[in-house]
């Protein structure tokens, strides 16, 4: 026999036994717990009616699963259950013994009815409460599990604290609550405070020593998730979040729910979705060059180009161990891939034609640039030259080789500039720009040449 029939069989003669004693307490309180002055009549028509109102609760309370309930978990549920079986079965034991044997006192129904709901109520959510007391002992006595605050005290809040309490191999305990509502402050959920709204979040990671915090607010919107987790993020524990409503409709607020907080927390906009696989589709089987491919942002692109199966990748910067670092890499992980490593300057017009004529790349990422803010408006100059001269003639280059498509890489600091870097890119964007709308007029020969060398012309000598 199972441990929960073992259970169910104890709780079935408790169950048989109480009722019938709650029916039997309402007697003698009717008559002042004097036994000899119960009437003879009313006593032989409760003892004959023993054994029908033990079938009548075994029946009664199956039909309402008192016997499959799981009562270190009982909740809202099974009091609803155990309350509703308790006022069947009392409605019946007064419908049944009136009408088998005789009327008894009005005391004696209703009496009967709550010791019984308190005894069956009792015993079953004893357990409960016991096994709540004995978790929050060991929880307060144990000093190597983690301290978690939970933000937010509305419903997935509450389900988030209660998967806690209830897993016994847990290592975390939650030891407060945070709630904007002003009503909430000050009263407990499960024993556990709500000591305040939001801005009390820094304070009460200190007082309660907090090292873990779970933001539960899944119907929060972008600027109050973004609020929170920069608050969060001003302390050092370690800070998650419950992604949003479908989680909570689904019945998933779960700590396994709970996720590190990103980026995307952080914006207060929506996450812009990029079809990455249409982008890099276009690069399977083709010869791509990317300028600057030892930075950090050009080598990003290396590798994720790599991944898409190019025909040839030609990685060109004018710094040498960004480029030897990334060829090692991408060779290691790419052996069969088709890798060429060049060195060289975007500003030198001669070593541009020389690359463009012997390898033809088909997609051109320009990432080659000075982007260090700070540096650049320390030197103005450099800034224009590397990224304004070096851009056009990277860009002359691709028009005059049949270069298929040419992709800037740019910056959000081109967006309205307030520094040299920004306004260097900001040219950038405007210089391609303008050498589209060439292209696609057909004035490609009317560009200018800038410190060019060619066959007829000296390297100052300009069109």
């Amino acid at each position: 026999m199972e441990h929960w029939q073992i259970i169910a069989v104890l709780l079935m003669i408790f169950d048989v036994v109480a009722c019938n004693a709650a029916y039997f307490a309402a007697l003698m309180v009717r008559y002042d717990f004097k036994y000899t002055t119960i009437p003879e009549n009313y006593l032989l028509s409760f003892y004959k009616f023993i054994p029908v109102y033990a079938l009548i609760v075994l029946s009664v309370f199956w039909l309402f699963r008192m016997y499959k309930s799981m009562w270190r978990f009982a909740g809202y549920y099974e009091l609803i259950r155990s309350i509703g079986a308790t006022l069947v079965t009392g409605a019946l034991h007064a419908l049944l013994i009136t009408v088998l044997f005789r009327r008894m006192p009005l005391s004696y129904y209703f009496g009967g009815v709550l010791a019984q709901a308190v005894l069956v109520v009792g015993v079953r959510f004893s357990y409960r409460i016991y096994l709540i007391w004995r978790d929050r002992v060991r929880n307060s006595s144990d000093s190597s599990k983690s301290r978690v605050m939970i933000v937010g005290a509305g419903e997935a809040g509450r389900a988030i604290y209660r998967e806690l309490e209830t897993i016994e191999e847990s290592d975390m305990r939650v030891v407060c609550f945070i709630d904007d509502n002003p009503n909430k402050w000050g009263r407990y959920v499960d024993g556990v405070p709500i000591v305040g709204s939001r801005d009390d979040i820094l304070t009460n990671v200190k007082k309660y020593h907090i090292d873990k915090i779970f933001i539960a607010i899944p119907r929060a919107d972008l600027v109050t998730r973004r609020t929170l987790a920069n608050l969060c993020s001003e302390t050092d524990c370690e800070v998650k979040i419950l992604p949003g409503t479908l989680q909570l409709a689904n019945g998933e607020a779960t700590v396994a729910q709970m996720k590190d907080v990103a980026v995307e927390d952080l914006l207060g906009r929506d996450v812009i979705n990029v079809n990455t696989e249409e982008i890099f589709g276009n690069i399977t089987n083709r010869v791509v060059l990317v300028t600057g491919g030892g930075g950090s942002i050009g080598s990003e692109l290396c590798r994720q180009i790599s991944s898409h199966h190019p025909k040839q990748l030609i990685i060109f910067d004018i710094y040498e161990n960004n480029a030897y670092d990334i060829q090692q890499e991408l060779r290691k992980r790419y052996p069969s891939m088709d890798l060429q490593v060049l060195i060289g300057s975007v500003r030198d017009s001669r070593r541009l034609d020389s690359i463009f004529g012997k390898y033809h790349p088909e997609i051109v990422f320009h990432a080659a640039a000075h982007k260090h803010v700070p540096l650049m408006e320390d030197s103005p100059c450099e800034a224009i030259k590397n990224n304004v001269i070096g851009t056009y003639k990277t860009a002359l280059a691709a028009m005059r080789h049949g270069v298929r498509r040419f992709v800037l890489i740019s910056t959000d600091k081109a967006v309205n500039p307030t520094n040299i870097m920004g306004a260097s890119k900001r040219i950038c964007e405007m210089v391609v720009q303008t050498m589209n709308e060439y292209v696609k007029s057909g004035k490609v020969s009317e560009l200018p040449i800038l410190y060019t060398h060619e066959e007829g012309q000296s390297a100052s000598e300009t069109p």
